[in-house]
């Protein structure tokens, strides 16, 4: 018998598969085609103090090998979320993961409080968004500001704080340890990647924001980096993500030394992503004769 179960910050997963924040909704457009009971957790699409529009049209466009995004975090705020979404996925035998967006600290904190009373199991603090207070740099783009919004947060919190790392930095073992000495639980990666697109023929972006953010399997082998360079620095957990499109891909994410991986781009592909997955890597863990999946986490042999 296999034992699929991994523990994220003292949360037990059935299995270390989960979906990426605004790639699955809160799992409501999902249901039709996957059992949510089969996921290790639901990753919500990102929650704010307040209703956001977004940016405006066109913000989404295909390149090689994946996508870019300019959304700009659309959700319909903090009340609607707890009212609509949290007793809907209480339905189902998942743990619940909220993702949190902001524009300022203050905003940040609204959230967590709010949370603090509801049954969600963990907290993904999105630090990619950016800071009106420091000119719309993000707030995981320097250290420092890294430190100050995850020590804030975790003041406040009442569940396990993820923060969810930006790959736009120079250094991504220097940003993991600075979220991990502020007092985060987990470490979440990759977000997406700067890109941009022109359409030669109009010559026009392809984004109205210009710039979007770039995922799909073309950012699967710096994910996997990055992710490893991370494990290398950091003792908390992590969870892996960023172009993961099979079984495969998620096994490579766990043996650089992710805890659990998260499925995204791909839930737009193939709905059926997340489960087919979570089959590969039992099928892999049977063929290879591994009894616990956190074998597989680190193992990776240094040549």
């Amino acid at each position: 018998m296999i034992n699929t179960k991994v523990a994220i910050a003292g949360v037990t997963l059935n299995n270390p598969v989960m979906t990426a924040s605004g790639t699955f909704g809160s799992g409501m457009e999902y249901s039709d085609f996957v059992d949510l009971n089969k996921l290790g957790a639901v990753v919500t699409k990102g929650v704010a103090n307040v209703p956001w529009e977004g940016n405006p049209t066109p913000r989404v466009a295909e390149t090689y090998g994946g996508m870019l995004n300019a959304i700009g975090l659309q959700n319909p705020g903090i009340d609607v979320f707890a009212e609509r979404d949290i007793p809907f996925l209480k339905q189902y035998d998942t743990k619940i993961i909220v993702n949190i967006c902001g524009k300022t600290v203050e905003d940040y904190l609204k959230v967590v409080e709010r949370l603090a009373d509801e049954p969600v199991d963990m907290l993904e603090i999105n630090v990619s968004c950016p800071n009106v207070k420091e000119g719309a740099i993000a707030f995981g783009q320097k250290p420092d500001s890294l430190y100050h919004i995850t020590s804030e947060i975790k003041k406040k919190a009442k569940q396990p704080v993820i923060m969810k790392l930006s790959p736009n930095v120079t250094d991504i073992a220097e940003m993991s340890k600075a979220a991990e000495a502020a007092g985060a639980d987990a470490l979440s990666m990759i977000n997406t990647i700067t890109g941009m697109k022109i359409d030669i023929h109009k010559r026009k972006f392809a984004l109205a924001n210009k710039t979007g953010g770039l995922s799909g399997p073309a950012i699967k082998p710096v994910a996997v980096r990055m992710v490893y360079q991370a494990a290398q620095a950091v003792k908390i957990p992590i969870i892996g993500m960023g172009g993961i499109a099979n079984a495969e891909d998620a096994i490579e994410f766990l043996l650089a030394g992710a805890s659990a991986v998260a499925v995204g781009a791909m839930n737009f592909v193939n709905p059926y992503t997340t489960v087919e997955v979570v089959q590969g890597i039992e099928e892999y863990m049977q063929r290879y004769g591994i009894e616990d999946v956190t074998e597989l986490i680190g193992a990776v042999e240094n040549i």
